[in-house]
């Protein structure tokens, strides 16, 4: 995953930051730490102002990873507010469906 510009608000709060400006040098320090880090998008869900991804994230090919949902919330066609979570996925996992 490459670091882009993201039509974030100025107004956009978070937990580590309060700023796009934080939220763009954590992507790309992150990028800088996990140059070949994949996400695989499996579902996207939207209700009024808020748009959900649940996705698959590697730091490494041969790591199991964790599975991530992102939550923004959008206003003017920005998003003004994100949260994240995330669980690491077992190297065995008693789930046969996965966590996917």
């Amino acid at each position: 995953m490459k670091s882009t510009s993201l039509p974030i608000s100025a107004t956009t709060i978070r937990f580590f930051g309060g700023d796009a400006s934080s939220l763009q040098a954590g992507m790309e320090e992150n990028e800088k730490r996990f140059p070949n880090k994949t996400y695989q998008v499996h579902h996207t869900l939207s209700d009024q102002d808020l748009v959900m991804v649940h996705g698959h994230v590697r730091l490494q090919p041969d790591e199991p990873g964790f599975a991530a949902v992102h939550l923004f919330r959008i206003k003017n066609g920005r998003i003004a507010e994100l949260w994240d979570v995330a669980q690491p996925i077992p190297k065995d996992s008693p789930n046969a469906n996965g966590m996917f």
